[in-house]
């Protein structure tokens, strides 16, 4: 027993010296924690990274049906998949899927932005970094509290971080959250680079003006909407792209607007592009660059969306297509997102044959059939006038007319191709199952909006020969006729919208802020009117966030329960 209490002294003796000697003391070289995490221009680099990756994903990459709400159940097109009586009622309620997939990311934005403000003054900045860090975290929290007044009116107003629990939100009004954007937009403007010293992608001063532009529209201060518009416009940096330029503008058909759409063609720095003011950046098979031609998942779907299911088009049970194929059959498209009839019909009917906009290699129509085995082998089939034995009806997942924007003809990344070496014209753009994606950069803002957003200021402004002279700047770019004054108004913009921006556009923040989503929809896209409600102007706040808020109560929109 002595020798065990001895060697226990022993034991404990070594160990008290060793600590004093912090023998096992651990002295990490870093460590992140809380305290020390935004101090350098490199920790709050990485922050707005994911700030811009937050954008990305939400609006682009997350998946291939979420960010596609921007498109369905407007007057643009209609949700194949669903069947010929959509239930709108299920889809806009506070447990469908509009309010719910899309509160929480919008609000991931939020939250990073305000965590990047709150942690400024601490920070071992200089004093014009921190000015700059602060503009680019405003950007994005106004972006995002756009987005949210746009979808849901008066949303909770939060403009600091928050470090502990909180269940006690209410809601502001709308014009409070709209001040706010317009509070953090002006301090962007001024305090952002000018977009000439931007890289690539980056958010700058004329990206805020042009952002600024459109909330001052949806707060009804239309001279200062036109004014922050005439400074993107006025810029000396900025044009519209009026002959054709970039990677591919030797390739016949094309024409300018081709152009403006094409892999590589979307940057100032890259590609000599003036037009684009923010540009979302995706580079296929690098880590974080936001699209792998290995699989569909993260990458930006547009094509396999938008673009018919080829496959399946076949007269007599025989197949008129290869496919996939990365021609002018649009890749791996699987027909989910058809144009409405307005869209591929109607709103063109004045300038069908003259718009570039609406010529078949942006706007496809023709396509030639491709597979040996079928008797129309080598011949054009038109979308207007399918071959007899079809069967083709509206709507239709795998014969339409799409928009060519939505994918890359003949230009797929070359991991996607089968056969890439092959001398066969059909087997040389065979492309792999993976295929699905929209390789391509794509424009947030470019500037044919800024000017239709000035065309839409001065309606407010009752100057219609003002809005006028803008829209047809526009429309003079397309080869198309110009609009006389006294036919502009805002269905008219709106339509001008649908020719110039398409399945670019998020359609349904344009008629949420316009307040016309119902009234567009009802008159132009009867597949969703027949069920559209008033009320679905402005999304339900998610069922989930009422029921978690239990400190406080937060007020449903009206018409839902």
């Amino acid at each position: 027993m002595k020798k065990i209490k001895l060697l226990s002294l022993v034991i404990l003796l070594l160990f008290s010296f060793s600590c004093k000697e912090s023998f096992l003391d651990e002295t990490p070289s870093s460590f992140l924690s809380t305290s020390n995490a935004f101090k350098t221009a490199k920790d709050f680099d990485a922050s707005v990274n994911n700030l811009y990756a937050l954008v990305r994903a939400e609006f682009y990459s997350r998946s291939d049906w979420q960010p596609m709400h921007y498109l369905y159940r407007t007057d643009l097109g209609i949700e194949v998949t669903v069947g010929t009586n959509p239930n709108l009622a299920s889809d806009f309620s506070s447990t469908g899927a509009l309010a719910n997939n899309h509160w929480s990311q919008i609000y991931k934005i939020v939250a990073e932005s305000n965590t990047v403000i709150s942690r400024i003054p601490s920070s071992s900045l200089s004093a014009t970094d921190k000015l700059v860090y602060e503009a680019k975290a405003k950007f994005f929290r106004a972006f995002a509290y756009r987005t949210l007044a746009y979808l849901w009116g008066g949303v909770p107003l939060i403009t600091e971080e928050i470090i502990a629990e909180k269940t006690d939100f209410k809601r502001a009004t709308k014009k409070e959250v709209l001040t706010q954007v317009i509070e953090d937009l002006k301090f962007a403007t001024v305090n952002l680079p000018t977009i000439a010293l931007v890289k690539d992608g980056e958010i700058s001063n004329l990206a805020a003006q042009h952002l600024l532009s459109e909330v001052y529209l949806a707060d009804g201060q239309f001279k200062n909407a036109a004014d922050a518009a005439t400074v993107v416009i006025d810029d000396a940096a900025t044009d519209l792209m009026q002959n054709r330029f970039g990677s591919r503008s030797s390739v016949t058909p094309g024409d300018v607007y081709w152009d403006l759409f094409q892999a590589n063609n979307q940057n100032r720095k890259t590609a000599g592009n003036r037009e684009g003011i923010w540009v979302i950046q995706f580079e296929t098979d690098v880590q974080g660059g936001g699209a792998t031609s290995t699989a569909q998942a993260g990458t930006y779907q547009l094509e396999r969306v938008h673009v018919p299911l080829f496959r399946d088009m076949r007269v007599n049970g025989v197949a008129l297509f290869t496919w996939p194929v990365g021609d002018y059959t649009g890749g791996r498209g699987v027909g989910f997102l058809q144009p409405s009839r307005y869209f591929a019909d109607s709103v063109w009917q004045s300038d069908f044959n003259n718009d570039i906009r609406n010529a078949n290699h942006n706007f496809v129509r023709e396509v030639v059939a491709t597979n040996p085995a079928s008797p129309f082998f080598g011949k054009v089939i038109s979308t207007k006038n399918p071959p007899a034995g079809a069967g083709i009806t509206y709507p239709s997942r795998f014969f339409y007319p799409y928009q060519s924007k939505a994918t890359t003809p003949f230009n797929h990344p070359a991991g996607l191709y089968v056969n890439p070496g092959s001398s066969d014209p059909i087997k040389k753009y065979e492309l792999k199952s993976s295929a699905g994606g929209t390789y391509a950069d794509q424009y947030m803002f470019r500037l044919a909006e800024t000017y239709l957003l000035r065309a839409e200021a001065y309606i407010g402004l009752g100057n219609q020969a003002a809005a006028a002279t803008d829209i047809n700047v526009v429309r003079a770019r397309a080869k198309a006729s110009a609009v006389l004054p006294s036919n502009v108004n805002l269905d008219y913009i709106l339509d001008e919208r649908l020719r110039e921006f398409g399945v670019e556009e998020k359609r349904m923040l344009t008629l949420m802020r316009t307040g016309k989503l119902y009234d567009r929809v009802v008159k132009h896209n009867p597949f969703y009117g027949v069920n559209m409600k008033p009320h679905f102007n402005l999304w339900a706040i998610p069922n989930g966030e009422i029921e978690r808020n239990r400190s406080a109560k937060l007020e449903q929109n009206p018409g839902y329960n």
